[in-house]
């Protein structure tokens, strides 16, 4: 069954619901049915084919969703791109894509139009305006027809090229197949988290463009809205969350420090909340304990990537209850047709207490990389995906992620993990945000170092952190320095980068690690 026809049959069920917010406009059930209908067959119209890669770039606002379910009516492939990538990044992407076609906004159009020369691949800039592409998204719609197509692309065909450049920097596009969106869709609808249905309102706080965008097509297929919210900002959001009666969220853990560190979040009426899930990142006990006084006992965390498609653990709202609060370092259980195990370097189950590396199978779990066959030989391994991330299992199968394999420390022979000694830093009062790396040490081979960013007002010293991560750590995981610093390096996705943090401590040493 073509993915599109989920929206198609919601049509019927809600046709006066609203599906789609912006700050621009707001669409209901029956109008996203005949304006994905007309888009998919307008760009068919304007002679792109099915299997065609046509790329996605904007912030968030209601046409990415059209495009996404266009995209899947008219069995093309989306190509994604965070509209906060540099202009070099995005031509990489395009190029590397073989994108036919971008739809996009009139500065990004006229940026690509002026770059003409360096995308042989492109032959339609779709420009969301009147002018600065070759043609306006308004035309190619008055070009298509409302009713349905019938194309129904095989469950092994190529859906999205989801790039990602994870921790390694280097960027990288996961193909996902209709079936791997057909997955995620069943994976949601039975999630043990509380679902949703037709009368739930989810705001959309990072790109759609990625992991928030993952949850349009579930949404969509139970008569929920989607809230899209272009820029985060703490205080609109809090205030959007009390206007719109917003009730799921889903917010990075740098998001939750922000948001409940609002001076006076208590005058806001967040009482429409039913869920709020964080993830992408692992966040501090610490943290977690704050959010749920500020949100009420309805924090769920989900662990997953954009190579999964899909959540592969969860960390039930139950689950964050537990009288213990030793649940709250874990990132939860697989569930439903994952499977997902902590194996060491021969690949064996380990044993509860021992770190090993999480792998993962499933209906979800991305074919490969794009164009990168030694790549995807890398992370691939007897039809499990490699996370590269390292974690340790307990008797209940709940899993506690240790750090990425990459980023683990290792000083005089000990292997330290950063987010063990940034959980400490950020039990500290007057800490807004820590990062922990390993710096060129002659005698260790590699020296902790904290990097700090303080709460306002907030005053610390290096030798109160220090001594402070001494009283909660074993001596050789305490940091050898501290740097106080006003902001931490970010992705587009709001996750602070350590690599970009280690990078600039080792750019003079001869060696990198």
């Amino acid at each position: 069954m073509n993915l599109g026809k989920l929206l198609s049959r919601s049509a019927r069920y809600w046709p006066v619901h609203e599906a789609v917010v912006d700050s621009r406009q707001r669409i209901t059930y029956a109008q996203l049915e005949a304006r994905t209908n007309r888009l998919a067959s307008g760009l068919l119209n304007l002679g792109l084919e099915p299997g065609a890669h046509v790329a996605i770039l904007a912030m968030n606002r209601v046409e990415l969703v059209e495009a996404e379910v266009a995209f899947y009516k008219a069995a093309m492939v989306k190509v994604p791109i965070n509209a906060r990538l540099s202009p070099e990044e995005i031509v990489s992407v395009l190029n590397d894509s073989r994108s036919v076609a971008v739809i996009t906004g009139s500065a990004a159009a006229k940026a690509l139009g002026a770059n003409r020369g360096a995308l042989p691949h492109l032959k339609w800039i779709i420009v969301l305006a009147e002018e600065g592409g070759d043609i306006p998204y308004r035309e190619v719609l008055d070009m298509g027809e409302e009713r349905e197509l019938n194309s129904d692309p095989h469950d092994d065909q190529l859906a999205v090229l989801h790039y990602t450049s994870g921790s390694s920097g280097v960027l990288k596009a996961a193909m996902l197949t209709f079936g791997n969106r057909k997955a995620l869709v069943r994976k949601s609808l039975v999630s043990p988290v509380r679902g949703a249905g037709p009368d739930d309102v989810m705001a959309h706080v990072g790109p759609i463009t990625h992991a928030s965008g993952m949850q349009i097509m579930p949404l969509l297929a139970v008569g929920a809205c989607n809230l899209l919210i272009e820029r985060y900002d703490d205080e609109l959001l809090l205030r959007t969350i009390e206007q719109e009666r917003v009730t799921r969220l889903f917010l990075v853990p740098a998001m939750v420090n922000r948001l409940v560190n609002v001076q006076g979040v208590e005058r806001f009426d967040l009482s429409s909340l039913r869920l709020v899930m964080y993830g992408a990142a692992p966040m501090a006990p610490t943290l977690v304990t704050r959010a749920i006084e500020v949100f009420g006992p309805i924090l769920a965390q989900g662990y997953g990537a954009g190579e999964t498609c899909s959540l592969v653990t969860v960390l039930t709202e139950l689950d964050h209850l537990e009288k213990d609060g030793r649940l709250l370092a874990s990132c939860g259980r697989c569930y439903f047709e994952t499977d997902l195990r902590v194996v060491n370097e021969q690949f064996e189950d380990i044993q509860p207490g021992e770190i090993g590396e999480i792998v993962v199978k499933g209906d979800d779990i991305m074919t490969g990389y794009w164009q990168a066959p030694e790549l995807t030989a890398e992370v691939m391994k007897d039809g499990y995906y490699l996370t590269g991330d390292l974690a340790t299992v307990d008797e209940r199968g709940y899993v506690f992620i240790v750090d990425r394999k990459k980023e683990m420390i290792i000083s005089g022979g000990f292997n330290i993990y950063p987010t063990e000694v940034e959980q400490v830093l950020y039990s500290l009062p007057q800490v807004f945000e820590a990062a922990v790396v390993g710096v060129p040490d002659e005698q260790w081979g590699e020296a902790i170092k904290a990097v700090v960013v303080l709460k306002p007002g907030a005053s610390l010293d290096e030798a109160q952190v220090i001594e402070y991560c001494g009283q909660h750590l074993a001596g050789f995981k305490k940091p050898r320095s501290v740097d106080f610093i006003d902001e931490l390096p970010k992705n587009p996705n709001g996750k602070i980068v350590r690599r970009l943090v280690r990078d600039g401590y080792w750019k003079n040493s001869q060696r990198k690690i």
